[in-house]
């Protein structure tokens, strides 16, 4: 072990030590969520299966203790997800009894709603449509999220409490003040919110979080080797959707996912991770946010983020 691997180590094992900071994160968490619970009549709960949502799922189930869940799992399905992602959600809800409601992006195309370039197109920032429609359908009026202000610029300009027009449409200058906590959740006719309860959150709080509470992820967010190639500073994974390109050379690597989106778009990190504690360890010497890391998608277009969520996305 290099010195530099010895103090990340130490660094790490003393986070681990104290539990008085990721106390209050989950008591701030499980407040806002309970906010949810008690002010609006159709909330929904976005769960992708990525490590955030499964934290907020986590969280909300301590919540509605000893109660159940008050709000059905939402999935906005692109069909462009990783298998190890939807086999483990499948699993969860089959042994959980928690009800899961599924926007599919396949039936945005049928319904015409949808109109892609080419088959194997990005569909991450179309997805949008699917989400409103699937809003709309079901009448949601808060939809709670997994988003962290750490994870990108343009979601640190968001409030815990995010209103949204009858467009579905974030105004980042129209926001709600949240001082002291205390939330607005009033709303006109077809305008919803979106909550998100793991604002305050970071990385490596998330990481702590579920080495303590022992949260079961998919599989790819741990050490596995997979075909990849390397494209921009990027690992592509090669699959059907992102094959090699002519000149590219496939290789075997020792992978994990920082962040889990649509195929298209989302790229491992080479990592012998193998459980959590090793993963907080990998987490306190990154240089550069799991999105900026991983996401072509953020890459390609610094305001992306910003514009697709004036659109509509999470």
């Amino acid at each position: 072990m290099t010195a530099r691997d010895a103090f990340l180590t130490q660094q790490s094992a003393e986070l681990r030590a104290s539990d008085a900071h990721l106390n209050w994160l989950e008591d701030e968490a499980i407040s806002i969520l309970r906010e949810v619970f008690g002010a609006f009549e159709r909330p929904g709960l976005l769960c992708s299966c990525g490590k955030d949502s499964l934290v907020v799922l986590h969280l909300a189930l301590k919540a509605a203790a000893p109660g159940v869940l008050p709000t059905p799992l939402v999935h906005i399905d692109t069909g462009h997800n990783f298998p190890e992602v939807i086999a483990f959600r499948d699993e969860m809800i089959a042994n959980s009894g928690l009800k899961l409601i599924v926007g599919h992006f396949e039936d945005s195309i049928n319904r015409g709603t949808i109109q892609l370039a080419h088959p194997l197109e990005s569909r991450n920032v179309h997805q949008t449509v699917t989400l409103l429609e699937t809003i709309e359908a079901h009448r949601f009026d808060a939809l709670i999220g997994g988003a962290r202000r750490d994870e990108e610029k343009a979601r640190a300009k968001e409030r815990v409490f995010s209103h949204r027009d009858n467009f579905g449409q974030w105004q980042p200058r129209a926001q709600r003040p949240e001082l002291w906590n205390l939330y607005n959740t009033r709303l006109a006719t077809g305008e919803h919110f979106r909550v998100f309860p793991i604002s305050n959150w970071t990385e490596l709080d998330i990481w702590n979080y579920i080495a303590r509470e022992n949260i079961a992820l998919p599989s790819i967010y741990y050490t596995h080797q997979r075909e990849v190639v390397e494209r921009s500073g990027l690992l592509v994974p090669v699959t059907d959707i992102t094959p090699p390109r002519s000149g590219e050379k496939v290789v075997t690597r020792d992978v994990r996912f920082r962040t889990v989106g649509d195929v298209s778009c989302t790229c491992p990190v080479a990592s012998l991770a193998a459980n959590a504690d090793d993963v907080i360890v990998e987490t306190i010497g990154a240089t550069a946010s799991e999105r900026g890391a991983t996401r072509m998608d953020d890459r390609a277009n610094d305001s992306a983020m910003e514009r697709r969520k004036k659109e509509g996305y999470f």
